[in-house]
């Protein structure tokens, strides 16, 4: 670990004890709900690993998208339980309005996790969309995209490279590309990408240059 990573790291770990230490002393520890996550998977030119994940940050194989995900409420989540519920971070967003009370919009994406976090599973199946724009040279101002329905997956790794197919549950570490020779799945999912990009392409990223 470098040691520019490993003082982020020590920061990280003495914010967090300052948090709890607060909610200790407030009485408040019990009924709040802590989470500790990150947005993208290590980056492997810094010396990170997400083994045994392929890839790693900026990447659509699961090392880029799968993140530590940890939930903290000792009044409802058992210490050391665990969840197979593959969500996306964004689902944050309803599961702390439920948590306050409110009822999160019908029309939102995201889905509460709070049955997750009572030990449950959340009863929406839907499909895992994820799109990256990155700058430079490398991409363009290009976005690229991946989404994930059932064990299936298919995935672009940069904006210029070809659409890659995966079975996730029988080739976790995405080795086998079935692109060529599962043409039926290929498609469907290709027709269900575009639609995903076609709707978020209908809504402005940034402001327009004038």
């Amino acid at each position: 670990m470098s040691r520019l990573i490993r003082g982020l790291v020590e920061h990280l770990d003495d914010g967090i004890g300052r948090v709890l230490a607060a909610l200790k002393e407030t009485g408040r520890e019990q009924d709040t709900v802590l989470v500790l996550s990150a947005d993208n998977g290590g980056s492997l030119p810094h010396a990170q690993s997400n083994d045994p994940w392929r890839g790693g940050k900026q990447d659509h194989y699961d090392g880029g998208l799968r993140v530590p995900f940890m939930v903290r409420w000792p009044a409802q989540i058992r210490p050391g339980s665990r969840s197979d519920y593959a969500g996306l971070v964004f689902d944050l967003f309803p599961t702390f309005l439920q948590l306050a009370g409110v009822q999160p919009s019908p029309e939102l994406d995201a889905v509460s996790l709070l049955p997750a976090l009572k030990g449950g599973t959340p009863a929406l199946a839907r499909d895992l969309y994820f799109v990256r724009r990155e700058g430079g040279l490398q991409y363009g101002g290009k976005s690229y995209e991946a989404i994930i329905r059932g064990d299936w997956k298919l995935m672009q790794n940069n904006p210029f490279s070809p659409l890659e197919l995966y079975h996730l549950k029988d080739d976790p570490q995405e080795k086998t590309n079935l692109a060529a020779t599962n043409k039926r799945v290929f498609n469907e999912l290709a027709a269900v990408l575009r639609a995903h990009i076609q709707r978020g392409g209908a809504t402005p990223w940034q402001k327009p240059n004038r």
